[in-house]
């Protein structure tokens, strides 16, 4: 009996000692090597763009619902120069603020592709996810593109698809 009441205390410390993951990657670690120290002295022109995204999608019902996994890809279609982020706000389907993937402006180097990803367990965004973007950048530079790929594998069933931002700003 004494060393059924050892394992199971033990035990339960282990567990309780186990880290937890964050539910997508959010973690300030992929930003910090990205933020802009000084933008350059140059006019820049700003602009802002939607890009909706689905973390959830509806199947045969409204009341049967599909997680999916969905990547954000933020490109800097320029050959030659830098691209800066100043936001990546997501919002769920009801319009409330969830977060912001990075708190300083970033940077994107010419012709780089920056993603986010939003993990098949992060289901706060619902059906109707958003994100909105302010971007800056040098007059007569490439706008930034954006773009959203999600997917979902249940089985031997898969789904997937994309969206693309519009400019709102």
């Amino acid at each position: 009996m004494k060393y059924c009441i050892a394992f199971l205390f033990i035990g339960i410390i282990l567990v309780s000692c186990q880290e937890t993951t964050e539910v997508s990657s959010i973690n300030p670690m992929n930003w910090e090597h990205r933020i802009v120290v000084q933008k350059p002295s140059d006019t820049l022109v700003s602009g802002s763009t939607y890009l909706s995204v689905y973390s959830q999608i509806y199947s045969e019902t409204e009341k049967r619902i599909h997680d999916l996994t969905a990547t954000v890809s933020i490109r800097n279609t320029s050959r030659s120069d830098t691209i800066y982020i100043e936001k990546a706000e997501y919002f769920n389907t009801k319009g409330h603020f969830i977060r912001n993937y990075f708190k300083n402006t970033i940077y994107i180097a010419p012709m780089e592709t920056v993603e986010i990803v939003i993990d098949q367990r992060d289901d706060k965004g619902g059906t109707g996810s958003n994100f909105v973007f302010d971007w800056n950048i040098k007059p007569n530079t490439n706008e930034p593109y954006f773009e959203s790929v999600m997917i979902s594998t249940y089985g031997q069933q898969g789904l997937s698809f994309t969206s693309q931002g519009k400019r709102i700003k």
